[in-house]
């Protein structure tokens, strides 16, 4: 079996090879520098982890297709920083901040197209199955980041309204990606259900955090300004808590504070919702609440009827990602 650095370096040297390198540079310029600046690539690694419980070799024919989560994932990125106006993503500028709104719409585009070259390398008898699971799953991360921006102009939502939301925008990504590497390797449909449902479960716990780290992460490690869901008034774990464990007088305090601009008063804003956060014990719950879908998600995969001693670096990727801090 693969170790995680191991499968890192597949990773990493493929993306590396893929260099597009081609014209009109405006419109792949884009996508070589999103590859470049690369993130933690949690899909594609995701899925090769769940091939390789299965398949021991790791070849084109699996690589290809797991690096489609990514290049998908880099299209979202790319639209999601134009409509939240983030200026940096992972401590550099966001492709509309380097080029222009235009420009990074149309490569985002050609980014989409692109994952689903890389999945028609899939092998030919599992082609229908990645197709659909990975068109439905796209589909529901549109569905995710439309309610995303639908909830940032509600007064409130409830937890449930949370969790389906950041269910469809972030989850069902990474269910897509454990079960695409199932059918990668062969699985059958019980064990490629319950890597799907631990794929989501590490989903929810993975958004959590992620809420966590844009209010108390450490902004030179976390690659962009910290506050950022408190200035757009984002709908995240913590305010969804906040609200529902607040006073009528510290809900009115909440109110103001959402509706100061968060540009210009972007300090005063996101340092009083940080201390409503503190004060209400929302950071210590949500830090539990990281835990809670951790274990969920352990469960799932201990259902997945894969012999113990070959779940090690999955069962390591899945702390690594809830520990993090960028």
């Amino acid at each position: 079996m693969y170790t995680l650095e191991e499968i890192d370096r597949i990773l990493a040297k493929f993306a590396k090879l893929q260099n597009i390198n081609r014209e009109p540079a405006n419109l792949y310029d884009p996508l070589d520098y999103m590859m470049a600046i690369g993130g933690k690539r949690i899909r594609p690694k995701l899925c090769l982890l769940a091939c390789n419980l299965l398949r021991e070799d790791l070849d084109k024919d699996v690589i290809f297709p797991a690096m489609a989560l990514e290049v998908f994932h880099e299209f979202t990125l790319i639209h999601d920083d134009i409509m939240d106006r983030s200026d940096t993503r992972r401590g550099c500028p966001t492709v509309y901040k380097k080029w222009n709104e235009e420009i990074a719409i149309l490569s985002g585009d050609a980014m989409s197209i692109l994952s689903y070259k890389y999945l028609a390398c899939a092998p030919k008898e599992i082609l229908p199955q990645a197709l659909d699971l990975f068109s439905t799953t796209a589909l529901q991360v549109c569905e995710g980041q439309q309610y995303d921006m639908d909830f940032e102009s509600l007064p409130f939502i409830t937890m449930d309204d949370y969790l389906m939301m950041i269910g469809l925008k972030t989850a069902v990504l990474l269910a897509c990606s454990a079960k695409m590497g199932a059918l990668l390797g062969g699985a059958g449909a019980g064990t490629a259900q319950a890597l799907y449902d631990f794929g989501y479960q590490l989903g929810i716990a993975f958004q959590i955090t992620d809420d966590y780290l844009d209010t108390f992460g450490n902004e030179k490690v976390f690659g962009k300004k910290i506050g950022g869901d408190i200035v757009n008034n984002k709908k995240t774990w913590l305010l969804v808590e906040c609200i529902r464990r607040a006073s009528a007088a510290q809900k009115l305090e909440l109110d103001r504070l959402m509706r100061m601009d968060g540009e210009t008063c972007r300090d005063e804003k996101v340092g009083a919702v940080r201390e409503l956060y503190v004060n209400l014990g929302v950071k210590a719950a949500a830090e539990q609440e990281i835990l809670v879908w951790h274990r969920k998600a352990m469960a799932a995969l201990a259902g997945a009827g894969i012999a113990p001693e070959r779940l090690s670096q999955i069962k390591l990727f899945a702390e690594e990602l809830i520990h993090r801090e960028k």
